[in-house]
């Protein structure tokens, strides 16, 4: 590899190299004992992560819902979930937050809404064409009667994207859209009331003071023209990350959404920021969402859909780079979400696995699980070198591995449901996580309960056991983290380095990094004395899925 400087975009805000922790509130920690997680839960263990050493946390959503889609269908988007607890639970928690230095991103959901949303329910008792309906995408039926949808859309989570109304006075009535389930109709945000009902919520949880907004399907809100007729490929991924030209992915549209939204932060202070959930088929399309006057980061699915190959994972960082460095946004580096397989079982796949099918007891060639730890520390010690922001997910500090053998009368997952069992969905991220190694919940709560059941062997990965192993993963993370911060790598210069074909290296400043993603150990040039690394090892003969940080006197 050439002596290539690549220099991260420049700026002083707290986003641009912030590490982002991302708590999923259900299975993060239960002060209530109802087998669910809550906000009370997640201020009790907040000396936790500030121990950690993140600087900010994202909610998943914890808004009003009936929950068919673990609350990515709000019902009311001013208020807390009972399930979670009380909009006073959340003023605390954000304050208990802001009060050891630690911000505060929540999940905003506004390409759909829940189907009991007032909005929709207004709709349904409303005539075709009017005010009520223009809110949804309401759209009349093919065929003699109506019977057939207005097009052949298919679900992300399987079967049709329209669903078909009762009207009021009993009789089949329009189609209305939903890009996930039933329960989940899409705005439709060619309505100025739509966009001014969301102005006013984005100002109502910034007036509590959150910190930003992390924006789900951030690329789907607007849909193209007409609504023509879309087959994908039978290998596309659900999200629509692999394929160009979506009807219903990333339409120019959306950004006038975000130029507007970016207005309404900037009214307040304390660099309030906006991050999207965009799954689109190049970093350079990414990046149009980061623009100067856009959203602040998107996630780079890109980086995480990587396979474990040092010239792929070489070339994404490469790209990475450039694209966000051209708009003058940092780039974003993430392993693990809600979303998809934990990096601790999925760097260790050998066959393809699209976004959102997950992995469980029928999945063939099943991930190795020591393969799998070893490579998601390697990867997780070369992300955290990198400039511009990363996002951990809730667990992978512990070297969690995706929970696999979930017997399927516990699953919730509406992928599990839509597809008749074919494909297995993102329960097995969603576990409850493990505090400690004792009782019948891992410290989750203390009575027990759990909504998904908890594997028997995360015992062994209990923070509470983590905590007193100096070469825990859970160690591991708050060694990185304290050198990341110590070094800065969070902004500043990239310098790319040969270190063989199998590996991916670089230097940031005098720290040489390097991992491993060869067959064969691979020795460090003479002198080199290291700074740490994802697995013991003598300091000269670097061992494959191993990554490390040295310096050369």
């Amino acid at each position: 590899m050439a002596q290539l400087e690549q220099i991260a975009a420049p700026g002083s805000e707290w986003w641009r190299s912030a590490v982002i922790y991302q708590i999923y509130p259900r299975s993060f920690a239960d002060a209530s004992g109802d087998g669910i997680g809550d906000l009370p839960g997640i201020t009790a263990r907040l000396d936790s992560l500030k121990d950690l050493g993140v600087d900010a946390i994202w909610l998943s959503p914890f808004m009003t819902s009936p929950q068919r889609d673990a609350g990515y269908d709000v019902a009311d988007y001013r208020d807390v979930d009972p399930l979670f607890g009380t909009l006073a639970d959340f003023d605390e928690m954000l304050a208990e937050a802001h009060a050891r230095g630690i911000r505060v991103v929540v999940d905003l959901v506004p390409n759909h809404s829940s189907a009991q949303h007032a909005w929709f329910q207004e709709a349904l008792k409303a005539a075709p064409g009017s005010p009520e309906r223009a809110r949804y995408i309401f759209r009349d039926g093919q065929g003699e009667t109506g019977e057939l949808p207005p097009n052949n859309w298919e679900s992300v989570f399987g079967g049709g994207m329209w669903e078909r109304i009762v009207e009021a006075d009993g009789t089949p009535g329009q189609w209305y859209l939903h890009i996930f389930d039933p329960t989940q109709p899409d705005f439709d945000w060619n309505n100025e009331e739509v966009r001014e009902e969301f102005r006013s919520i984005l100002r109502f949880w910034l007036d509590r003071g959150v910190d930003g907004f992390r924006v789900d399907v951030a690329h789907g809100m607007i849909k193209a023209d007409g609504l023509p007729d879309y087959t994908p490929p039978a290998d596309a991924d659900s999200m629509g990350g692999g394929e160009a030209n979506v009807p219903y992915w990333g339409q120019e549209g959306v950004h006038d959404i975000y130029r507007d939204w970016h207005e309404v932060l900037a009214e307040y202070d304390g660099d309030r920021a906006l991050c999207g959930e965009a799954w689109m088929p190049t970093l350079k399309q990414t990046a149009l969402w980061v623009r100067p006057d856009e959203m602040h980061q998107t996630f780079n699915f890109p980086y995480l859909m990587t396979p474990w190959d040092a010239k792929e994972l070489a070339d994404v960082i490469r790209e990475s780079l450039d694209a966000f460095g051209a708009v003058g946004a940092p780039s974003t580096w993430v392993l693990s979400n809600h979303d998809v397989v934990r990096h601790a079982s999925r760097l260790a796949l050998t066959a393809e696995n699209p976004q959102g099918e997950g992995i469980g007891p029928n999945t063939p060639d099943k991930p190795d699980t020591a393969i799998g730890l070893a490579r998601a520390r390697a990867a997780t010690t070369l992300m955290l070198a990198l400039p511009g922001s990363a996002y951990l997910y809730q667990g992978e500090e512990l070297g969690l591995p995706e929970a696999m053998e979930i017997p399927d009368a516990f699953r919730q997952d509406p992928t599990w449901f839509r597809t008749n069992g074919e494909r297995y969905g993102r329960d097995g991220c969603r576990v409850p996580l493990p505090w400690t190694a004792e009782g019948t919940a891992f410290g989750f709560n203390d009575t027990g309960a759990s909504w998904l059941p908890q594997p028997a062997s995360w015992a062994t990965y209990a923070r509470d056991v983590e905590e007193a192993d100096p070469t825990s993963t859970l160690s591991l993370y708050k060694e990185l983290l304290a050198a990341r911060r110590e070094h800065g790598f969070g902004s500043g210069s990239l310098v790319w380095e040969d270190a063989g074909a199998d590996a991916v290296a670089f230097r940031r400043g005098d720290v040489h990094v390097v991992a491993n993603l060869g067959t064969a150990p691979l020795e460090l040039p003479a002198g080199a004395t290291v700074v740490l690394s994802s697995q013991p090892f003598d300091g000269t003969s670097l061992p494959v899925d191993t990554a490390a940080w040295y310096t050369t006197a």
